[in-house]
C-alpha cells in the first residue's frame, strides 16, 4: 500500500510537514516514508526491533518516529540533552540496533553508539563524517516501491528519569498506543483518533516527551504538522498566526513565558485559530492558567498522569472554571484512591497519598525492572504517581504535594538521586542532598545542600555546579545551592527532606 497516496491525490498541493528550514508535502512524505518503512521491514533489528532517535526537533525527526512506528520497530526517543555517557546506557539498555541522530547530537550520538555497540548511525542534515550514514543516501537505498501491509506496529519505549541515578524504561501503555494487529488497522485508528478533528498542529515541546510525540499520531492520521525548535514565546505566537494552527501540546511554563510578553506583543498576533491546547507535565498555576483562558478563550485542556500509564485524569476548560485548581477527574481504565501513610483508604476530602487504580490490572511497568514495578503499587493494579492531593464529592481530584522525591520543572521529571551521587564525589563534600522548591517559571527547581568537609573553608558555589554540569546533563543539575554545617539526619541516616523542601521553599 501507498501509506499517504490518497491524500496526497485529495491534497496535492497541502504542506504536510514543516520546520524552519524544510517542508514537505503529502506526496514527499509518502515516497519518504515507504523508503523508510522498507528499509527498517529490512533490518536486522534484533528480537526487540528497536531502534533510537538522539536529536532535536526537525522535520526528519518526526519522519523518523513515524516511520519507525510505520515500519513495526520499536521507538525509544532520547533525550537530546544527554551526554554521550547518559545516552549510552538508554542505547545498551533497550537494546537498540539503530541509531538517529541529527546534526547537534552527531559527535554524542556516535559516541553513545560506540559505547553502546549500536551498528548503524544514520543522520540528517550532518557533515561527512566516518561511522554515520547520511538520510538521504539511507532511504536512497530502498526501491520506493509500496509498504507492504501485514506486519503488527510496536510501541515506542519511553525512559524516565532514575530515582537510583538510572533512567527507567517504559513502554508506551495501551492508552496511548493502540497499534492493531497490522498497519492498516493503526492508520484506521489513527484517522479515527479526535486530534484528527483539527486542523495544523503545532509542535512546541521536545520530541522525547510523550506530549510532544503525539504529534506523530497526528501526522500519520492525516494532519499537517509545523515543528518547532527551541522554544521561543513570540515566535510560537507569530506561527500559530502565519499557519492558522488549531491544536498544539504545551506545559504550564510555556503559558508563563508567553504571559511574561508585554502586552503589545501579545495582542500583535492573531490565535483564534486555535481550538485544541492540551497542557500536560505539571500542576499549572491558577492564576496562569486564568490568563490563558481570559487570553485564548475555552480551548485549553489538561491532562494529568505520566508516561507509565498515560492520561489518569482529565479536565476541559468550562469544568476547571467551576473547579478551578483540579486537574480534573480519573478517565477510563482508571479510578483514584486516597491513602494514609499506612495504605488506608481516606473517606472523600481528606488529603492523603494519591494512588490509581488500574482495571486492567496492568498498572505500571518498567522495563527489565520487576523490582522498581513493584515499588510503584500499593497491590497489583493500585498505582502511585508519588503525589498528594484530595478528591472532592463530585470526584474533581486536586494535586497538593508530592512524597516521592521527584520534582518536575518546566515539564520535565528530574530526580534528585542522580545530582546527590554526582555531587558526593566532588572530594571537598561532607555529604549532600537535593530537593524541589517552587519557582516562579519553571514550577519547581533543583536546589543542593551541601555539608562541606570543611565549614571554615567551603568550596565555591559556582565550583560546585561546575564540577555537576560536566559530568551530568544541565537540567539535572539544581539551578543553586545551600550551603549548611549539617543536613539533620537521625539516627538511621534519613534526612527528612519535607523538612528540608520547606526550608528552601522561601528563599
Amino acid at each position: 500500500m501507498r501509506l499517504f497516496a490518497e491524500i496526497a491525490a485529495a491534497r496535492p498541493d497541502e504542506v504536510a510537514l514543516q520546520d524552519a528550514g524544510r517542508a514537505y508535502r503529502w506526496a514527499e512524505v509518502d515516497d519518504v516514508l515507504n523508503r523508510v518503512v522498507e528499509t527498517l521491514l529490512g533490518a536486522d533489528l534484533g528480537e526487540r526491533r528497536r531502534v533510537a532517535v538522539f536529536a532535536e526537533n526537525s522535520a526528519e525527526t518526526v519522519l523518523a518516529h513515524v516511520g519507525g512506528l510505520l515500519g513495526s520497530a520499536s521507538v525509544v526517543p532520547v533525550n537530546f540533552h544527554l551526554k554521550a555517557s547518559e545516552a549510552a546506557y538508554i542505547l545498551s539498555d533497550s537494546e537498540a540496533r539503530l541509531l538517529f541522530v541529527g546534526p547537534e547530537n552527531l559527535e554524542a550520538g556516535l559516541a553513545a553508539a560506540a559505547e553502546a555497540g549500536v551498528p548503524a548511525v544514520v543522520g540528517w542534515r550532518c557533515p561527512e563524517r566516518d561511522g554515520v550514514t547520511a538520510w538521504e543516501a539511507w532511504i536512497a537505498e530502498a526501491s520506493g516501491d509500496p509498504a507492504p501491509e501485514g506486519h503488527a506496529p510496536r510501541p515506542n519505549l519511553m525512559y524516565t528519569s532514575g530515582t537510583t541515578g538510572r533512567p527507567k524504561g517504559t513502554e508506551l501503555p495501551p492508552t496511548m498506543f493502540a497499534g492493531g494487529a497490522s498497519i492498516t488497522d493503526l492508520q484506521r485508528q489513527l484517522r479515527e483518533e479526535s486530534w484528527c478533528k483539527y486542523g495544523r498542529h503545532l509542535v512546541v515541546g521536545p520530541l522525547y516527551h510523550t506530549g510532544p510525540l503525539r504529534a506523530v499520531r497526528i501526522l500519520g492520521g492525516g494532519v499537517p504538522i509545523v515543528v518547532g525548535g527551541r522554544f521561543d514565546a513570540e515566535e510560537t505566537l507569530r506561527t500559530i498566526e502565519r499557519h492558522a494552527v488549531e491544536s498544539t501540546i504545551m506545559v504550564p511554563t510555556h503559558f508563563i513565558r508567553l504571559l511574561a510578553l508585554p502586552p503589545e506583543v501579545r495582542d500583535r498576533y492573531d490565535v483564534s485559530s486555535l481550538r485544541m491546547v492540551y497542557h500536560t507535565g505539571a500542576a499549572c498555576p491558577i492564576d496562569v492558567k486564568r490568563a490563558m483562558l481570559e487570553w485564548w478563550g475555552p480551548v485549553l485542556h489538561e491532562a494529568y498522569g505520566a508516561t507509565e500509564v498515560g492520561t489518569t485524569c482529565r479536565i476541559g476548560p468550562e469544568e476547571w472554571l467551576e473547579h478551578p485548581g483540579s486537574v480534573g477527574r480519573p478517565v477510563p481504565p482508571y479510578d483514584v484512591i486516597v491513602c494514609d501513610d499506612d495504605g488506608n483508604e481516606l473517606p472523600v476530602g481528606e488529603t492523603g497519598r494519591l494512588f490509581f487504580r488500574d482495571e486492567t490490572g496492568r498498572g505500571v511497568v518498567y522495563h527489565n525492572d520487576r523490582a522498581k514495578s513493584e515499588a510503584a503499587h500499593l497491590r497489583p493494579g493500585v498505582f502511585t504517581l508519588g503525589e498528594i492531593g484530595r478528591v472532592d464529592e463530585a470526584g474533581y481530584v486536586y494535586i497538593t504535594d508530592r512524597f516521592s522525591d521527584m520534582i518536575v520543572s518546566g515539564g520535565v521529571n528530574v530526580y534528585p538521586a542522580e545530582a546527590e551521587q554526582t555531587l558526593a564525589e566532588h572530594p571537598r563534600v561532607r555529604d549532600v542532598a537535593c530537593v524541589g522548591a517552587p519557582h516562579p517559571e519553571m514550577g519547581e527547581e533543583l536546589v543542593a545542600i551541601v555539608q562541606p568537609i570543611d565549614a571554615a573553608d567551603p568550596p565555591e558555589v559556582a565550583e560546585l555546579l561546575a564540577f555537576c554540569r560536566e559530568r551530568l546533563s544541565h537540567y539535572k543539575c539544581p539551578r543553586r545551592v545551600e550551603l549548611r554545617p549539617d543536613l539533620g539526619r537521625n539516627a538511621m541516616g534519613k534526612i527528612d527532606k519535607r523538612a528540608l523542601r520547606a526550608s528552601v521553599a522561601g528563599a
